[in-house]
């Protein structure tokens, strides 16, 4: 299995759908399933009926993965979108952004 180029915590920008050029930060990532879940993209409601549990009932609003394929991890340094490549520093592996050559983690 490739290393993880997007990981939790990580600041991403939304490349194509209807949050297109959106950022977020990465709740959770499915690997699994190829996606990722983005704090304020892909919010999908829910009417719900009230039930014991919830009496009040209402509408739910949630983040609902996304395709890893439609993020691209945000440039340290200008917030841009950008790739990532894996480079060795200090006898540790670590993610740089292609566009600037910022270190990411490490």
């Amino acid at each position: 299995m490739a290393a993880a180029k997007i990981k939790k915590g990580d600041s991403v920008v939304v490349r194509s759908g209807k949050d297109k050029g959106r950022t977020g930060t990465v709740l959770q990532v499915l690997p699994k399933d190829e996606k990722v879940l983005v704090s304020g993209i892909n919010v999908a409601t829910r009417h719900r009926k009230p039930t014991q549990g919830n009496p009040q009932g209402g509408i739910d609003r949630r983040e609902a993965p996304i395709h890893i394929s439609k993020v691209s991890l945000a440039d340290p340094k200008d917030g841009k979108a950008t790739r990532v490549r894996f480079e060795t520093k200090d006898g540790k592996k670590v993610r740089v952004a292609v566009k600037s050559g910022e270190t990411i983690d490490g």
